[in-house]
């Protein structure tokens, strides 16, 4: 019943909703957390563009990310995620999927911060475990695919997801619509 709910709520806010975001939401987390899944049901949602950096540094490379960091390494990667964000600036009533690492620059964050709302997402080691276990396209894990790996990488980043953070959500046993939900209730708390 509670997803009903939220599919109509869906419905009613549709017409309404890009007026209220004159911004773009830039969703940040650590990998699994579920951006780029959470990034298309609210572009869909909002009626509003969406790009998911990752897929676009894929396309523009023409290697996959996995590919890319084994060629080229972490910082050439970074360095060429964050060229996509400053690209950005200036456009807005996007949804934007960040990779997981794209807050370890202040400058992406400054940008991000200047052009939208940037929602923070959240999941326990455990949860990101289990959705990211049965894939090679996650570099950063690929020689040590543990929780407890996935909690120290987590800890690392953390006081720079929160720092960069207008609002966060948690993303553990929830679904799609549920934390669109949560998402579009805080941004319009959020815009008062």
């Amino acid at each position: 019943m509670k997803e009903m709910k939220i599919l109509e709520k869906k419905n009613n806010k549709k017409a309404q909703i890009k007026p209220l975001f004159s911004h773009s939401i830039y969703l940040i987390g650590f990998m699994g957390c579920g951006k780029s899944t959470v990034a298309s049901y609210l572009s869909d949602l909002l009626v509003l563009d969406m790009v998911e950096l990752d897929e676009l540094l894929a396309e523009k490379e023409g290697l996959s990310i996995a590919d890319i960091f084994s060629q080229y390494g972490e910082e050439y990667f970074r360095d060429q995620e964050s060229k996509l964000i400053m690209d950005l600036e200036g456009v807005t009533q996007r949804i934007v999927s960040c990779g997981g690492g794209a807050v370890l620059r202040e400058a992406n964050v400054k940008s991000m911060k200047q052009n939208g709302r940037v929602v923070l997402l959240t999941a326990s080691p455990q949860t990101i475990y289990e959705r990211v276990k049965n894939t090679a396209e996650r570099p950063l894990l690929n020689d040590n695919m543990s929780v407890e790996h996935i909690s120290e990488l987590i800890e690392r980043r953390r006081e720079k997801y929160e720092r960069a953070a207008d609002l966060v959500v948690t993303t553990d046993d929830k679904s799609i619509p549920e934390i669109c939900q949560e998402i579009m209730d805080k941004m319009t708390e959020l815009e008062g």
